[in-house]
């Protein structure tokens, strides 16, 4: 479960070591746009003695590399996959020929070290206007790719267009990777919010990535944690409606029924289908149990 993903600094080893109490699903050690040009062998150097020193407990852990037009973006893989890293952030992804690129580089650098193939993932950042029209062409490049995150910042610049809180500019963006992402199958990640002092902001903005289809999202502050979790988790509400629908739509099989009415709504199939999201978000979350029957139990 990719809820929320929070950047850590790759030449901050305070804010690295912190990274194990904070309670981000997935931490992303940052190599590029937070450390500077003069700091990244030494950044590298940290973030693999972290991986290799520090208990990060479940949490998944990633790195965005530095971009692989550059001299760095090759050393920081031949470094960290060694060290335990569990996913590479590629950046400013524009096309299925960079990620396959990677992709063989992951291959030669696995049987170097015995990793088995195929265990290191990739997601890949859309930043640019060239990364958005190509993101199915991304999303199938390779079966290691399982998920496309959207980088809105960058994009933006790229497009000449001003960012805004309500992120209207970024709509159609948003639209297309979602797209993409569901129809290779894998997970589609939202931009981070970049105001750390506005929580509520960041829920509504995340609310809304739940509501497009997105799995989770990007994030720049632990402040934003609780905000993006409570956003990608159903609510009571949600819960207690998905465990209804299940139910009737039990009851229609038995009666040999493709669709039932409950609460003055038609229920069918694909109704069925996002019922059964939200109870597996739920359990994903703790919120709900299995009980021994198999039945859903509502703990809240």
């Amino acid at each position: 479960m990719r809820r929320s993903l929070l950047f850590l600094p790759g030449n901050q080893p305070g804010m690295l070591q912190s990274g194990g109490v904070l309670p981000a699903d997935t931490l992303i050690f940052d190599l590029e746009d937070s450390v500077a040009a003069g700091e990244k062998d030494a950044a590298r150097e940290l973030v693999a003695s972290a991986l290799r020193s520090f208990d990060f407990g479940r949490r998944e852990l990633s790195a965005r590399i530095n971009d692989l037009e550059t001299k760095h973006a090759f050393t920081d893989l031949k470094t960290l996959i060694p060290a335990g890293i569990e996913t590479i952030m590629l950046p400013k992804v524009s096309g299925g020929d960079m990620v396959q690129q990677v992709a063989a580089l992951f291959d030669e650098i696995e049987l170097e070290h015995g990793i088995v193939k195929g265990r290191i993932k990739i997601i890949a950042l859309i930043e640019t206007a060239c990364g958005v029209e190509h993101a199915y062409e991304v999303a199938v490049a390779s079966p290691r790719v399982v998920a496309l995150a959207l980088g809105a910042e960058d994009l933006a610049a790229d497009l000449g267009c001003a960012r805004t809180k309500e992120g209207r500019e970024i709509f159609y963006s948003r639209s297309r990777l979602i797209i993409a992402a569901k129809a290779a199958g894998i997970e589609a990640l939202d931009t981070p919010f970049t105001d750390a002092r506005d929580t509520e902001g960041c829920y509504e903005d995340a609310l809304f990535a739940r509501s497009l289809g997105y799995a989770g999202k990007l994030c720049i502050s632990p402040h934003h944690l609780d905000s993006i979790h409570r956003a990608f988790m159903p609510s009571k509400a949600e819960i207690e409606f998905a465990l209804e629908v299940t139910e009737a739509m039990r009851r229609a099989k038995e009666d040999k029924r493709g669709a039932v009415s409950l609460r003055g709504k038609m229920i069918d199939l694909p109704v069925l289908l996002q019922a059964e999201r939200t109870l597996h978000l739920a359990r994903a979350a703790g919120l709900i149990q299995e009980e021994p029957d198999g039945e859903n139990n509502h703990e809240a």
